[in-house]
């Protein structure tokens, strides 16, 4: 896996780029301008990002993700997504009343266009979709192949296709986030 180099990174063109940043020489970045990386960020191969993004600190984005963020998409500090999650934040509606697709004119479809945001902790697994309008709560966990509609609970793990709560989440993570913190402080 090959990164671009912090000065390309800078040509890009990104609204903003912060520390310790590595993303793919193989991601496919639109509208970088829209685009917010925090520090210590990863994204890997062939991973898409386009529209209004905005990236947190210690956050991941495993190979093969994409964020469509034509509504809007936060991932705050410490979230991740594993490899092939798709996140949708504008999306056509598939009932049959209206046309689809990017190439018929607004007047003949119907779009929802709603902002995602995933809170603090949260984790995507592999291969799952979030659709518009969701908002996983803090230190939510969404299992591998999952289907997420609507918003979740905080520290609560989901999974199925559409998502059901399976149970709590373990919190003991805080202690070693403070603890990681801390320690930057003293670097």
């Amino acid at each position: 896996m090959s990164f671009y180099t912090r000065e390309e990174l800078k040509k890009i063109g990104f609204k903003s780029l912060g520390t310790n940043v590595l993303i793919s020489d193989k991601c496919s970045i639109y509208s970088p301008e829209k685009i917010e990386i925090g520090n210590n960020v990863r994204i890997d191969d062939f991973s898409i990002l386009s529209g209004d993004i905005k990236i947190g600190n210690y956050v991941h984005i495993a190979a093969f993700s994409a964020l469509f963020g034509g509504a809007g998409i936060i991932m705050e500090d410490f979230t991740g997504i594993s490899s092939r999650v798709t996140i949708y934040s504008v999306s056509d509606d598939y009932s049959g009343e209206y046309l689809t697709n990017p190439t018929v004119p607004n007047k003949y479809k119907k779009v929802q266009s709603e902002q995602v945001i995933l809170k603090k902790h949260s984790l995507v697994g592999a291969s799952s979709i979030i659709l518009p309008g969701v908002t996983l709560g803090v230190g939510t966990s969404i299992g591998a192949n999952s289907l997420v509609t609507k918003s979740t609970e905080d520290w609560t793990i989901y999974f199925g296709s559409p998502i059901k709560k399976l149970k709590l989440r373990k919190q003991e993570l805080l202690k070693l986030e403070e603890e990681l913190l801390e320690e930057e402080k003293n670097v």
